[in-house]
């Protein structure tokens, strides 16, 4: 529970969940719920005040993420399903390190891209061309016909590495 509580107050698990649920105000009470170990529909949507269909909503969008899973039991007097639900908190912890891998070589890629051009700016537009389109337009703006003027692009580089260095 202390490590699902932590996991809460952290915004890129925040920004996944409302990513999966497209859904801010309720998905983040409702998994805590689940780590308080409210585990139907029904008490959650008690615990929380949130309307049970949102909470079943919610609920079966976790589930097509993989970061819920449920078990179905019948009732033997009213002969209902009850649904109790489990939030899968290492499927989360898998889709951050997916996400923070992907981030990685974008970064990875964006350096090996910024060390190995030289890049040249218009003035007028910002446009930024690499060494070989500029030349193949004389140093002059394609889509306005300005000057471009070289950009020393080493600050780029020195955030893009302090960038992968956070990550890593």
């Amino acid at each position: 529970m202390d490590g699902g509580a932590k996991m809460l107050d952290d915004p890129t698990f925040q920004e996944i969940i409302i990513d999966i649920t497209n859904d801010e105000e309720s998905s983040v009470p409702i998994i805590e719920c689940l780590l308080k170990e409210k585990t139907t529909d029904e008490e959650i949507a008690e615990e929380t005040e949130i309307r049970l269909n949102i909470v079943r909503r919610i609920l079966y969008k976790l589930y097509d993420a993989g970061v819920a899973t449920y078990k179905r039991s019948k009732d033997p007097e009213t002969q209902w399903y009850t649904y109790s639900w489990r939030f899968e908190q290492e499927k989360i912890t898998d889709i951050i390190s997916r996400k923070y891998e992907k981030f990685s070589k974008e970064i990875e890629k964006s350096l090996e891209y910024e060390e190995e051009n030289m890049f040249f700016l218009c003035s007028s537009n910002e446009h930024r061309y690499n060494f070989d389109e500029a030349s193949e337009n004389n140093f002059q703006c394609p889509k306005c016909g300005g000057a471009l003027e070289y950009q020393d692009n080493s600050t780029i580089i020195v955030e893009l590495k302090q960038m992968m260095e956070k990550i890593t």
